[in-house]
């Protein structure tokens, strides 16, 4: 009966279990079993695992407070993941859950789910997507929700963290538009009001619409229970504020913040004291009470993890109120401390360089701009900023150095003898202070020693180490308090000591230590056996004989004891005094180019007025030569018209009155508007290049001189150079083209004309010097008749013989032209034969026919070979080569012809042309430098000097 009792038991309870497990069956056992088994179990675990996940998301995102902080917490990254790979494990997990209760505890029946907990895990399986970073899988789980389950309970947070994940996909507009539409529906005002509000303003934002998400963000901090959210809605409604000058409503929300105490997090309290200080105005505020604030802040124990903030408040409070040594010291207080506030640390680093750089400390300041580079991004605008004025200090301090150097010898030549004397006797006073010091400190640091080595075989104890510890400590303060001495008394500082290791010859102090006290006692001895007695004079001496007596250098010679050191001497120093009057005249020169530099370079590259003129001023005072005398003038004008009407008025009368003819004078009353000297330095550069491009070199290297002259310690100075480089390649050849272009890439090395110089040496300068002249067929062919000026008689009756000829005979693609070659020699040319052949036949005919009789003898040439000459220069080395050339004469003013013996080889295109370019050439853009070109292409910027008559070689070479 019992076995049937059993039977009947066990097969109830299995179809029980049946129906429980199934998902066909619409039952309430069903419906029932397979919810507590999805809520209390997988989503259970999913929902652990997805909070694991935020936290770690928050725990390692730092915001930047520089910036208006996103509404949440969470760091996009643009890391590109390999198949398969997941950036939180517990994301992966949290999803894994979700797809298990959606696949095993669905009850899908007749259209219909039956599990109330399949919603929550489509909204789970949403979450984790999300915060992994897959926002478009996300986006389809959201909206599976709200397709399938219309009447959840979870239906308003779906469309909510929908929303959010349209906003990450950049669908603003289309975020707000449900958003609105969803706190219409909403009729309970809870966490889902706060977290629509919240994610609206952040669409708000992305939009740059502050003052509407000001308006939701208000809405969000008042609705939210989470107090996290409360503090950081307030801390950006008060970033917002501050953006927008409302700086009262600004200080307010900070304070709000830091009202919150305890339940804020402590980072937004910080941070919201700092935006405050930067609010606080220095001249017009209560100090004391701002440094008592920040002296209780700085000593409580919960801000130590914020350390960096706060001493970099205190550091600018001090430098508001121009006390910029304090300043500095909170600022090192601020960069002690570690932190992952990269921006901070560059904030700390820019203004320490800018302490220094207004206190002329250059060297100093270009170390800490440097340093602020490594903190920032490059891609911005201050990043450049700083690189600019960083750069620009490699000059300041050259110059500075010049100046201040010279400056100190020249108040030394102007001092009579005894004022000399009295000067270096209290230098070298000075000296043996520090000196003793130095002294002391070596002797203590080696007596130190010496008893850490007695005590090294007991060093292992616990209280050995600690004494050990101690007398480091005490060394090291003793060492501090020398150095500052040093630095207050003495004005020289002493070096930095070396830390004290154990063993005694590893402590370069104690072993310079040991051998002064030898030397004292034993003078130099050389290394030998019997070292006490290596001289013949301490033969059957005592040891206190042999250190009463005294001393032997290394060769065992008496040295004085009375010797003195020279440093310690008034002839050392005076004697290195320069007496040459060209030595001086020279010292004055470098010193008054100097000041004249930085006063233009705290002009135009700083903007520091005050340093400028008072650099310009003090060279004005100092009679320096005359080519700076009127340039510094003027600047100081342009600078006067900045900062001092009456002066600026001073200096302009001043200038018109001494130099009327300059054209500085002809600048300031408007005289001659189409004078190079009395142009703006652009309008000369512009009319110059334009010269340049018609082909008027020769007329345009003169100019450039003169205009180089003129605008002395202007930035476009180096434009002016490389244009002198082109031209001067143009007229005298690759030979005098490098150097040139080398000058202009040495002088000028961080101008952009700088760079193109060197980008020309290495690149077209080295394809154009590997052409040479070669033999190979060619079928472009030109006769070359050297000729003087194109005003000379001979060469007007030589192009009127071939006009002639042309005309009466005309041939189709045949035409002459007058190339420039040197600065004394050019070619008449006819070019268009397209054999070597053709070309002699019609120089035959020039030279044989009556109605012409060209007497000059020709040259014929292919127009590759044209090209290297162009560049060369060298006309009688090609002459002389094994090319074949017309067994005729040259003109003696230029060289002898060679007698032929090969046909001359192909050619491309020669040297540009100033009539080709009148006619054919296109203008280019002011500023730039003309660039090596292909065939009857316009001049392009960037260019090293190329043959001529590109367009006629263009139709020639079809």
């Amino acid at each position: 009966m019992k076995t049937t009792i059993y039977k009947i038991g066990i097969f109830t309870g299995l179809s029980v279990f049946m129906i429980a497990c199934s998902v066909k069956k619409d039952s309430f056992i069903s419906r029932n079993s397979h919810a507590v088994s999805t809520e209390f179990n997988i989503l259970y675990n999913g929902d652990l695992a997805l909070q694991a996940g935020i936290n770690d998301l928050k725990t390692n995102y730092n915001d930047d407070f520089w910036d208006v902080l996103p509404i949440e917490r969470m760091q996009i990254t643009a890391e590109t993941l390999l198949p398969g790979q997941k950036r939180n494990s517990n994301f992966e997990r949290s999803e894994t859950k979700a797809i298990k209760a959606i696949q095993k505890h669905s009850m899908n029946i007749g259209g219909t789910e039956k599990n109330p907990q399949i919603d929550e895990a489509h909204l789970m399986l949403g979450k984790a997507r999300y915060y992994d970073q897959r926002f478009i899988p996300a986006l389809e789980a959201f909206n599976y929700i709200l397709y399938k389950y219309p009447s959840s309970d979870k239906i308003y947070e779906a469309k909510v963290w929908r929303e959010k994940t349209n906003i990450r996909l950049e669908n603003d507009e289309l975020a707000i538009f449900n958003l609105k539409r969803l706190l219409k529906d909403i009729k309970f005002k809870d966490q889902i009001v706060a977290d629509a509000n919240a994610i609206l303003a952040q669409a708000y934002l992305n939009l740059e619409i502050k003052d509407t998400a000001i308006a939701h963000i208000k809405v969000a901090q008042e609705f939210t229970k989470e107090k996290e959210e409360k503090a950081r809605y307030n801390f950006i409604l008060g970033q917002l504020y501050e953006q927008l000058g409302h700086q009262d409503s600004a200080y307010a929300a900070f304070q709000s913040v830091i009202d919150m105490k305890r339940s804020s997090p402590r980072r937004y309290i910080i941070q919201a004291h700092a935006r405050q200080a930067a609010q606080f105005d220095a001249t017009k505020g209560d100090t004391v009470a701002f440094m008592k604030k920040y002296t209780k802040l700085l000593e409580d124990r919960e801000n130590r993890p914020f350390l960096d903030v706060l001493n970099h408040q205190v550091a600018l409070f001090y430098e508001k109120n121009k006390l910029p040594e304090n300043a500095k010291k909170y600022y090192n207080a601020s960069l002690k401390r570690r932190t992952s506030d990269k921006y901070l640390v560059a904030s700390n680093y820019r203004n320490m360089a800018d302490i220094y750089f207004d206190d002329a400390r250059y060297s100093n300041a270009f170390n800490y701009y440097d340093s602020t580079l490594v903190q920032l991004n490059p891609r911005t605008r201050e990043f450049n900023a700083i690189k600019k004025k960083k750069d620009n200090l490699v000059d300041v301090i050259k110059y500075e150095g010049i100046a201040n150097v010279n400056d100190s010898i020249l108040s030394l030549v102007a001092m009579s003898e005894s004022a000399r004397t009295v000067y270096f006797e209290d230098y070298i006073a000075k000296l043996k202070i520090a000196d003793d010091l130095r002294k002391k400190q070596e002797e203590k640091m080696a007596a130190q020693q010496g008893s850490v080595s007695m005590n090294s075989d007991d060093a292992v104890s616990a209280t050995s180490a600690a004494a050990q510890r101690s007398s480091r400590m005490k060394s090291k303060e003793t060492s501090m308090d020398m150095v500052a001495a040093i630095d207050a008394n003495t004005g020289i500082s002493p070096p930095k000591s070396t830390p004290v290791t154990a063993f005694y010859f590893y402590n370069p102090t104690t072993v310079a230590f040991g051998k002064n006290e030898f030397r004292k006692l034993w003078g130099n001895r050389k290394y030998a056996e019997n070292w006490k007695f290596s001289s013949s004079k301490f033969s059957g001496m005592s040891d206190d004989d042999i250190a009463d007596s005294d001393m032997l250098d290394e060769e065992g010679n008496k040295v004085d004891k009375d010797f003195v050191d020279p440093k310690y001497t008034v002839p050392f120093y005076t004697s290195q005094i320069p007496t040459d009057l060209e030595e001086i005249a020279t010292l004055v020169k470098d010193r008054n180019f100097a000041y004249y530099n930085l006063g233009v370079i705290y002009k135009d590259k700083f903007k520091e007025y005050k340093l400028a003129s008072d650099k310009l001023e003090s060279l004005l005072e100092k009679n320096p030569e005359e080519r700076l005398v009127l340039p510094s003038m003027y600047y100081l004008y342009k600078i006067y018209e900045i900062t001092d009407s009456p002066k600026m008025a001073g200096m302009k009368q001043r200038i018109m009155s001494e130099y009327p003819e300059s054209r500085y004078a002809q600048i300031l009353s408007n005289v001659n508007p189409d004078d190079i000297a009395a142009m703006s330095p652009e309008a000369a550069y512009n009319k110059l290049y334009a010269k340049y491009q018609a082909g008027q070199y020769k007329q345009v290297l003169p100019e450039l001189n003169s205009a180089i002259d003129q605008y002395t310690g202007e930035e476009i100075v180096a434009k002016f150079e490389l244009l002198k480089a082109h031209s001067i390649g143009k007229i005298k050849g690759l030979t005098a083209y490098k150097p040139a272009l080398n000058f202009v890439a040495l002088t000028y090395p961080n101008s952009d004309e700088g760079k193109e110089a060197e980008a020309i040496l290495r690149g077209d300068y080295l394809r154009l010097e590997k052409m040479s002249y070669n033999a190979n067929p060619d079928n472009s062919w030109r006769i070359l008749y050297a000729v003087k000026d194109s005003t000379d008689v001979n060469t007007k009756k030589l192009q009127a013989k071939i006009a002639k000829f042309l005309k009466d005979r005309p041939i189709s693609n045949i035409k002459g032209s007058f190339d420039m070659f040197t600065e004394t020699d050019n070619f008449v040319v006819i070019y268009g034969f397209k054999s070597y052949a053709a070309a002699e036949g019609m120089s035959s005919v020039l030279a044989e026919f009556k109605e012409y009789k060209v007497t000059e003898k020709p040259i014929i040439i292919s127009a590759h070979n044209y090209q290297v000459l162009q560049m060369k220069k060298d006309l009688p080395e090609f002459l002389s080569t094994e090319l074949k050339v017309m067994p005729v004469e040259a003109p003696t003013d230029i060289a002898p012809v060679a007698t032929p013996k090969a046909k001359l080889p192909p050619g491309t295109v020669g040297l540009q042309n100033q009539n080709d370019l009148k006619n054919g050439g296109k203008p280019i853009k002011p500023g730039t430098a003309p660039q090596v070109q292909n065939p009857g292409k316009p001049a392009t910027p960037s260019s090293a000097p190329q043959g001529q008559n590109p367009q006629k070689d263009k139709k020639n070479n079809r």
